[in-house]
């Protein structure tokens, strides 16, 4: 058994969660992957994955095996890469999901300029503003806002994203322009968010000194951020969306300003990966580019 192209393979199938993606990325046979990942089991003498017909998962020592196996992997790889003279060079496929709004409007037109800067780098871009399993789905790195909540992750602050409240012009024709916090509640339809799985709605959130506003009981609401940015343009109501995502809609009049003396407090975003990764080249070319580009422009 070839234990370091077994110990390749058993990562691979890790994080694509199939021996099928696993043996696209590594080119090899299907069938020869999964005799790799058995004849590894048998030289350690423990099962590393949980195989069904309808599932693939590492098991708690797989998962053990695979967060030394990986440490191990990166760092021969980044051996090999300077000494080939390649360091500044990295390769190799990354696995990234970013929120929905984040990734269509502003991470996508600028991956033009990432691949320039290193074309030898591949990227899958998972696009979803639901809470992502990074290990158990092979995720290199995640985009999330708001707070950091799983302690075993690396978070690295991007930016702080500021919040408009807007509306479409043919709303505020049809219902007037809301004069208050208060007279939203009360007088006005709302457009909000709420969170995917546990379906929490997201109140609307107004802060002028000391003083906090909160603002609830959308007429319509989406887990999705593109979704929200499309029930404003639609006029189906006053709401509140990153600065970031709808400025270009603000410029060309499709959405109008409201309570502008009122504010929302920002919110952070941060870029997350496992501990264990810090040794991929490629996924840290990406983090610094991400910071980079996108840290300056809040």
């Amino acid at each position: 058994m070839n234990q370091l192209l077994a110990m390749r393979a058993f990562v691979r199938v890790v994080e694509t969660g199939a021996f099928s993606r696993a043996s696209d990325q590594l080119a090899l046979p299907r069938s020869t992957v999964s005799k790799l990942i058995t004849d590894l089991e048998k030289h350690l003498g423990v099962k590393l994955m949980h195989r069904t017909t309808r599932a693939l998962a590492a098991t708690p020592e797989g998962l053990e095996y695979y967060n030394h196996a990986l440490c191990l992997v990166a760092e021969l790889d980044e051996l090999d890469n300077a000494l080939r003279g390649q360091k500044l060079k990295p390769s190799g496929h990354l696995k990234v999901d970013a929120p929905a709004s984040f990734a269509n409007c502003l991470l996508i037109p600028a991956l033009v300029d990432f691949h320039r800067e290193y074309p030898d780098i591949t990227i899958a871009l998972g696009i979803s503003d639901r809470a992502v399993n990074i290990v158990g789905e092979g995720v290199d790195c995640v985009l999330r806002v708001g707070k950091l909540d799983d302690m075993a992750m690396i978070g690295r602050k991007v930016a702080d994203l500021e919040y408009v409240t807007c509306a479409a012009p043919c709303y505020l024709e049809r219902m007037g322009t809301p004069a208050s916090p208060e007279d939203l509640e009360k007088n006005h339809l709302k457009a909000g968010y709420f969170f995917a799985g546990p379906g929490k709605p997201e109140s609307l959130i107004f802060e002028q000194g000391t003083t906090r506003y909160e603002v609830g009981q959308c007429a319509f609401s989406t887990n999705e951020g593109n979704g929200l940015k499309e029930m404003l343009l639609a006029g189906l109501g006053v709401g509140q969306h990153f600065k970031s995502i709808v400025d270009y809609y603000v410029e060309t009049g499709q959405l109008v300003p409201v309570l502008a003396d009122w504010t929302r407090p920002a919110a952070p975003l941060h870029i997350i990966y496992p501990p264990n990764r810090h040794q991929n080249a490629r996924l840290k070319v990406f983090i610094d580019w991400v910071i980079e580009r996108f840290g300056v422009r809040q």
